[in-house]
């Protein structure tokens, strides 16, 4: 394997991240003694910027994975490719990332396969080893290897959830949206509307959360209202943008669409 750059994963410049409770010392403690870590909340809410901002704060390299229905173990392990030479073996994320000590962020882990994501078990407990069991290595992860996953516990179901013997390898961390004035400096910040602007779509997306389970499987993120914002600040109407970045995405339901314009009317008419 040819040797991989440790510095190319490493976050270059400080994300924004503005703590909502206590997760930056807890997470920092967890990475102390190299705990897995698994966040759980709603899509938008900060959980892939905050691990960004963790590894950023404690100059660790991430590698981050998105996970998909798709992805078998070779995927996050590696494979044999084919060359002008022959074969040759190509690590997977998981493999680069326990081999030179990165933070390994699986993102939407109960997307994947079960059968996928118990090849990281090893990783997770007092082994920490990773089997390449195609190539016949053995790898003890380096001291800095930590394992991080995220889900949104709104979405699971029977078929689609993490066994037990996944969980329970974890330490989790609950998010959740932050509190409507952190939110507000959050969506300024990151859109460039002034905080008047943000307070009203912070107002806009409590409206729609509200609605989770009367109409809407998930409210307005945070995610959203910065899109919203970053519109409004090029000059498109407050309306329009809302309409384009909040309610459409959301919906295809004629009803609960015309109650989100309506919410949209009142902070924004």
């Amino acid at each position: 394997m040819s040797e991989v750059n440790r510095d190319q994963y490493l976050v270059k410049s400080e994300p924004y991240y503005h703590p909502v409770a206590d997760e930056v010392a807890l997470y920092e403690a967890a990475y102390s003694v190299r705990m897995p870590v698994m966040l759980k909340g709603p899509t938008g809410c900060g959980k892939s910027r905050f691990v960004e901002y963790m590894a950023w704060k404690l100059g660790k390299p991430l590698i981050t994975v998105a996970c998909n229905e798709d992805m078998t173990a070779s995927d996050l392990v590696g494979r044999f490719l084919l060359d002008i030479n022959g074969t040759k073996w190509q690590d997977g994320p998981l493999a680069i990332a326990a081999r030179i000590g990165a933070i390994c962020y699986l993102d939407e882990v109960v997307e994947a396969r079960q059968d996928t994501t118990v090849v990281i078990h090893p990783l997770t407990d007092h082994r920490r080893q990773l089997p390449l069991e195609k190539k016949g290595e053995l790898i003890n992860a380096h001291p800095d290897f930590q394992i991080v996953i995220s889900y949104n516990p709104g979405y699971q179901s029977l078929m689609k959830d993490l066994k037990q013997s996944t969980k329970q390898r974890f330490g989790a961390m609950d998010f959740d949206y932050p509190a409507a004035e952190i939110e507000t400096k959050i969506v300024a910040h990151e859109s460039g509307v002034d905080e008047k602007t943000a307070a009203k779509l912070v107002q806009v997306a409590q409206r729609s959360r509200n609605l989770k389970g009367h109409g809407l499987d998930e409210g307005i993120s945070t995610r959203l209202l910065v899109y919203a914002g970053q519109l409004i600040a090029k000059g498109i109407d407050a309306k329009a943008a809302c309409r384009m970045a909040l309610a459409r995405p959301l919906t295809d339901d004629p009803d609960m669409r015309d109650t989100l314009d309506a919410a949209v009317d009142t902070f924004f008419g």
